[in-house]
């Protein structure tokens, strides 16, 4: 077998990494090297040619989900032609929905990598690449009228949290409406219909990253 071309073995790296951010956010970071390279297509044995480490890759991926979030964050804004407060109640009402507490793999690092990031020794990279993007996307929430961003993120990550760990039960509905509530954002319509028939079954496009 011939050796694989530079452009094909950087095709397969940014393969990995993009595979490893979503198993990573569905499955948590103990996902083993074996999974995930063969989630990817790939041999075992290419992922030390690519990587130092397992660690280094967990880095790397955590910081792709948190730039692709902010991204998104970015892409909303402008669809909603600048208007901050619009583009901020879609993200909360996306946020707060069961295709994103049934959507792990796509849904937001922030709350799917918080335990796993918690369990990481202090000093590692990846605590700080998780940290600053808390803060970006509690920047991302802040209102015109002064209201902390930082706030309404921990109402949404923990609700969310929460939300995924009752699941199946009508308290998960619940915990999510109860978060909107609080942050002064009902459904649209059409969409509370949807949720109150969802049972957790049903799992949509969020939107997010």
């Amino acid at each position: 077998m011939g050796r694989v071309s530079q452009a094909q073995a950087q095709e397969n790296r940014r393969r990995v990494v993009e595979t490893a951010s979503r198993l990573f956010r569905e499955q948590g970071t103990h996902v083993s090297v074996a999974d995930l390279m063969k989630a990817a297509g790939l041999t075992h044995g290419g992922f030390y040619k690519q990587f130092a480490s397992k660690d280094a890759l967990v880095d790397e991926a955590t910081a792709l989900a948190l730039k692709e979030l902010a991204r998104h964050h970015g892409e909303e804004l402008r669809r909603h032609d600048g208007e901050r407060a619009a583009a901020q109640r879609e993200l909360i009402n996306t946020y707060l929905s069961p295709a994103h507490r049934d959507g792990r793999a796509d849904g937001c690092p922030v709350a799917a990598l918080v335990t796993d990031i918690a369990r990481e020794p202090e000093g590692r990279e990846v605590r700080r690449v998780y940290a600053q993007g808390v803060r970006d996307f509690a920047g991302h929430l802040a209102t015109s009228d002064g209201e902390d961003g930082l706030t309404r993120l921990c109402t949404m990550v923990g609700a969310l949290v929460l939300a995924r760990a009752t699941s199946g039960d009508p308290l998960s509905q619940e915990i999510l409406d109860a978060a909107r509530a609080a942050l002064g954002v009902t459904a649209e319509p059409g969409r509370a219909e949807t949720e109150a028939g969802s049972g957790g079954a049903e799992v949509r496009d969020t939107g997010l990253p």
